[in-house]
């Protein structure tokens, strides 16, 4: 048998009084967490590229793996202004997208493409 759910997303405005309390400062910390996270993991992988563009004496790309995590950074101290604020990001507030879903678009799309350079090798071994 199979039980299929539909969650209903849509928000009232009699139900965003209660969105400001517990609910957004819960998932907010919890987007924080996961963001220092990948910015973690994008230290790490600019750790690892050193290493190997040291090894093969490739050029020095690897930076961008540093610039990648300080632009999420960056989004992460901006949430947590407006998380501490209790401010709830709409779609209209133009600073609030760019900081929100910008900057770890643009330091994520950046990582990857700086992640296919270096990386790239391994797919091209073939047994």
């Amino acid at each position: 048998m199979l039980v299929t759910c539909v969650v209903d997303l849509v928000v009232s405005p009699y139900d965003a009084e209660s969105l400001i309390g517990g609910h957004v400062f819960v998932g907010g910390i919890f987007a924080v967490v996961g963001l220092a996270g990948i910015s973690t993991a994008l230290v790490v992988l600019g750790l690892l590229s050193r290493r190997l563009g040291q090894v093969t004496r490739a050029p020095r790309y690897y930076l961008g793996f540093y610039v990648a995590a300080i632009l999420i950074g960056l989004s992460i101290l901006f949430r947590l202004v407006y998380l501490f604020q209790s401010i709830v990001p709409t779609a209209d507030d133009s600073l609030a997208v760019l900081f929100y879903i910008g900057l770890p678009a643009l330091a994520l799309t950046f990582s990857l493409i700086i992640a296919w350079r270096y990386w790239s090798w391994l797919l091209a071994e073939r047994s």
